[in-house]
This record gives structure tokens, C-alpha cells and sequence, in this order.
């Protein structure tokens, strides 16, 4: 196989498995090439992964050595399209009786939500998660689109339990915004203990829903390691109950009478 052939497969290898430690010797007997070549090659993939904000490649020492793709979004890349949503969301036709916001189009779009997906994980990259963790249903394509970039099951919080999943475990929790008492259900065997967790979610307004599935996590002696949301209201009427969190817009007015939206970068931009 020519140099020209082995990069193009060791690119396309690592943009499928992402965080996956291979050894040096690997790729040596896939690719019939001597180890001091395979270094080469991969000094050229790392190049141009961190050339075009998609990631790098981590050495992992050891007796075998070897390497793993980190996939990250790079930060002039974020914010491009950070600004590019809240284009998107400041469209007047969004508005919805009540004062709510359609974004049902976005989260149906595979490209968008793809991008939501790794603007998040390189948030989250420094973190230690063992599974990202979502509520049915509107949260579950952004959940898969950030567990495909961190390698990572995606675990789905239901509203009622389900034959199928055998015994579960339920909690009530008050909505942070309707003050309502829900249900949340998790099925035992969908989540091992002190398994270490991302959170992530469509839309965030007291933070309710998000604080319930902490509290669904506790029974499982789980550790929150992160909660993502695509957005988030700034409503100075409802308490936040959610601290630590990254959201990539915030949605601070939705006037239905003048149809009008303004909407700004989450407070994800603020570590940059």
C-alpha cells in the first residue's frame, strides 16, 4: 500500500474509532510497512487533524505504545457555528403559541445535531465519562450525536416503565418551571454503579428535568461528570436548580406580540 493509500485508511480508521487505544505494531502488520514509516504517517494525520480544529492524536506510552484520536472541534470552528444557530433561532416563524420555540427541524438535521454532538464532547474532553445519559425524547439525537464523538452507550431516562426492560427504578421530582411533580424511570440494568456520567438535554429553563435525572443517577450511585444542553432560557422569573452545566445558546427573549427572538452563545464560549 502506498503512503497516499495508508492515510487515507488511518484517517478514516480513527474518524471511526474515536479514543480507541491501538498499538504501533497494529498498524504495522494491517498495513505491511516497518514502524518508523507508521510514525511518519501518523505525524502527517496529526498534522492535519489539529490543521482542520477536528482533533489530534494522543501518544500512550508503554512497552507496545500506540496511539488514539481525540476528536475536539476547535474553537474558531465553535463559534462559527455558534453564531450560525443563533441565526437559525432568531427566525421569527419559530414562534410558538405560548412563547415556546421550534427547533424540531434542528434536531432532525443529522449535519447540525452532528455538530452540536462534537461541539459538546470537546467540551467535555478532559472529562472522565463511562456513558451520556438523556430523558425521552427530544434530547435522545443530541445524546447519541455527543456518545459517538466520546466512544461512549447512551442511556435513555424514560417518563413511564417498560415491559421490555425488565425492573426499574423510579423517582418523582418537581419540574423546575410548572412546578409539577413527574416520574422518572431507569431501568437497573441499563447503568452499573459509580459509573461516571454526562448529562445531556434539548432544552434547558429552571433546570428540572436535568436535577431529577441527578436524582434518579444518585440511586445508582453514579457521578455526574457533566451536563450539556443545546439550550438554555434566561428567565429571571425561575430559580436555576443546575449549577454546573455548558450550553451553546441562550435564548434570553421570546416576545410573541412583536415577533421578536434574541438569542446569544451559551456559556460554553466562556472558557475560551
Amino acid at each position: 500500500m502506498k503512503r497516499s493509500e495508508r492515510l487515507v485508511s488511518l484517517m478514516n480508521y480513527f474518524m471511526e474509532s474515536p479514543r480507541e487505544h491501538t498499538a504501533l505494531p497494529v498498524f504495522s502488520e494491517w498495513y505491511g510497512a516497518a514502524k518508523s514509516s507508521i510514525s511518519e504517517d501518523l505525524d502527517i494525520v496529526d498534522r492535519v487533524m489539529r490543521g482542520e480544529g477536528i482533533g489530534h492524536l494522543q501518544t500512550l506510552p508503554g512497552a507496545s505504545g500506540g496511539v488514539r484520536f481525540i476528536p475536539e472541534f476547535s474553537q474558531e470552528n465553535s463559534m462559527t457555528f455558534i453564531r450560525e444557530l443563533c441565526d437559525m433561532l432568531e427566525d421569527p416563524e419559530r414562534i410558538l403559541p405560548g412563547g415556546y420555540l421550534y427547533m424540531s427541524d434542528i434536531l432532525g438535521d443529522p449535519k447540525m445535531v452532528g455538530k452540536v454532538g462534537r461541539v459538546l464532547a470537546s467540551a467535555f474532553a478532559g472529562a472522565d465519562i463511562d456513558v451520556v445519559v438523556t430523558v425521552a425524547t427530544k434530547g435522545i439525537p443530541l445524546a447519541y450525536a455527543v456518545a459517538s464523538v466520546l466512544n461512549v452507550p447512551v442511556v435513555i431516562v424514560r417518563r413511564d416503565p417498560r415491559v421490555t426492560e425488565g425492573s426499574s427504578v423510579s423517582i418523582n421530582y418537581v419540574s423546575g418551571s410548572s412546578r409539577k411533580i413527574q416520574t422518572m424511570v431507569l431501568p437497573k440494568r441499563s447503568l452499573q454503579e459509580n459509573a461516571n456520567v454526562c448529562i445531556v438535554d434539548d432544552f434547558m429553563k429552571a433546570g428540572g428535568t436535568i436535577n431529577g435525572i441527578i436524582s434518579l443517577l444518585n440511586e445508582f450511585k453514579a457521578n455526574v461528570s457533566a451536563v450539556g444542553v443545546l439550550a438554555e432560557a434566561d428567565d429571571e422569573e425561575d430559580e436555576r436548580v443546575v449549577d454546573h452545566y455548558k450550553s451553546l445558546v441562550k435564548i434570553t427573549d421570546v416576545d410573541g406580540k412583536y415577533q421578536r427572538i434574541t438569542v446569544a452563545p451559551g456559556n460554553i464560549v466562556s472558557e475560551w
